[in-house]
């Protein structure tokens, strides 16, 4: 029986020997495993965090849907899209963050037929909550690059990201 590697480190090297052994580029696999694990590391710890915070992931991603369009009140059609969920699910899941205070919903003046959904100042303090609790973590993840390094990674994975919106498009 093989023994599991016991660190994260020991992780990444095992499975890019594996991805390199069935054919990868291995400074290709390097750069994914390792976005993959940070990844995977931190969507454990923040669904943690969520759970303290009385949040399920999707009640996150509407949260933080609404706080980054700013004073840009959202449709629930909208949220959905940005969510990646069903209208009738977003429909249930705004009906129990309204009942918890997190959210508004409101006539759209423009149009009588939508509602509109912002964050009311209860929902405003619990994104702020959770993301001062989680700059905590990842300030401390980070707590062995510089500045400059930190700055580098930022940079590498930002170009990361457009060839990924170019690779879409």
């Amino acid at each position: 029986m093989a023994t599991r590697p016991r660190t994260a480190q020991e992780q990444h090297r095992k499975a890019v020997a594996a991805y390199v052994a069935a054919g990868g580029e291995e400074s290709v696999q390097r750069v994914i495993t390792a976005i993959y694990g940070v990844t995977k590391k931190l969507d454990q710890w923040y669904g943690r965090q969520l759970a303290d915070l009385g949040l399920t992931q999707g009640e996150w991603a509407v949260v933080a849907a609404l706080a980054k369009a700013g004073e840009t009140c959202l449709t629930p059609s909208q949220l959905a899209d940005l969510t990646n969920v069903a209208p009738s699910s977003m429909t249930h899941r705004l009906d129990k963050m309204a009942e918890r205070g997190l959210i508004r919903r409101s006539p759209d003046e423009a149009n009588r037929t939508r509602t509109l959904i912002s964050l009311t100042g209860d929902g405003w303090d619990l994104f702020s909550e959770a993301i001062r609790e989680s700059n905590v973590v990842e300030s401390d993840i980070l707590r062995g690059l510089t500045a400059d390094e930190r700055a580098e990674l930022a940079g590498l994975l930002e170009r990361v990201i457009e060839q990924l919106d170019r690779v879409e498009a």
